[in-house]
């Protein structure tokens, strides 16, 4: 990364702030500068020093930049790179962190001129918090970074973010964007929208004595709105295919139930209870669980 001058990351919240707070970090001699559309976000970053320099305008904040990172809601992926485009400097790579791969890989090869090198990130880093303040240099540490490339992607750039995440402290896997958007539906983007339908489908005065089970089940729920409502509709497709998957798995234990067939009903869960366990066993020898 000899090379690199300057990084900008634009979107200040957890993930921004924390790419903007590591570089700072891991390449000291690196200028990491950071944009958000709110005034009063970027005064916030500004007092939380999460980077060598906030600035107001998104072009400038780019002009000189060697990689730009997209940090907002995806979205506003479409308008920010048509916006970007004309202040970006040739050889620039332009890279996001959101959590499908598809749409923005449309919409950078749209939006985003000739000049300019577009290459796909997925940190898998972050937590149910948002904002400036949660910020933090460590958040990268020992993460999973999916790198998404095409046979359009221009193999200098995508070497040169596999150095970048790894610098930052990831472990940097490849995927192509259909791969990617169709595995995480199914381990990420899923899981939420079944914890947002378990909360939903109970009323508030039973939810009061929801124990610790029904918390740890539900805590993915407590995402942003916004941030998820973006994931699920730039992944439509397997979403719908994944949520289709799930219904016919409680169609089988709603069937066991009604029959009252105890042998159908306990191989089900078995199954599931034997397929968990193999994951964590999995997990457990790959150093992903302590």
């Amino acid at each position: 990364m000899k090379d690199l001058k300057q990084i900008t990351v634009l979107g200040t919240g957890l993930l921004g702030g924390s790419i903007t707070l590591t570089v700072m970090r891991s390449f000291p001699e690196v200028k990491a500068v950071g944009w958000s559309h709110r005034e009063s976000t970027r005064q916030r970053a500004r007092d939380e020093h999460i980077a060598n320099e906030i600035v107001d305008d998104i072009c400038e904040s780019v002009r000189e930049a060697d990689i730009v990172i997209a940090a907002t809601p995806i979205c506003t992926f479409e308008g920010i790179f048509e916006e970007i485009a004309r202040a970006l400097p040739d050889g620039c790579i332009v890279t996001d962190v959101g959590s499908t791969k598809m749409m923005p890989g449309v919409w950078a090869r749209q939006k985003l001129g000739a000049n300019v090198h577009y290459v796909g990130s997925h940190p898998i880093a972050g937590s149910e918090q948002r904002g400036v303040e949660f910020a933090r240099d460590d958040l990268f540490y020992s993460a999973a970074c999916i790198i998404t490339a095409t046979e359009q992607s221009d193999g200098e750039a995508v070497k040169a973010m596999e150095r970048f995440w790894s610098g930052l402290g990831c472990y940097v896997s490849f995927m192509t964007p259909q791969e990617h958007d169709r595995v995480f539906a199914d381990i990420s983007h899923l899981p939420h929208a079944m914890a947002a339908a378990l909360i939903n489908a109970n009323d508030d005065e039973t939810l009061k004595y929801a124990g610790k089970g029904f918390m740890d089940t539900s805590r993915i729920a407590g995402g942003p709105a916004n941030i998820w409502s973006d994931v699920f509709l730039t992944n439509a497709d397997n979403m719908a295919a994944g949520i289709e998957r799930v219904i016919g798995e409680l169609e089988k234990l709603k069937a066991a139930i009604g029959e009252a067939d105890r042998s159908k009903l306990e191989k089900l869960l078995r199954q599931a209870k034997d397929k968990r366990t193999k994951l964590i066993n999995y997990k457990m020898k790959k150093r992903e669980l302590s």
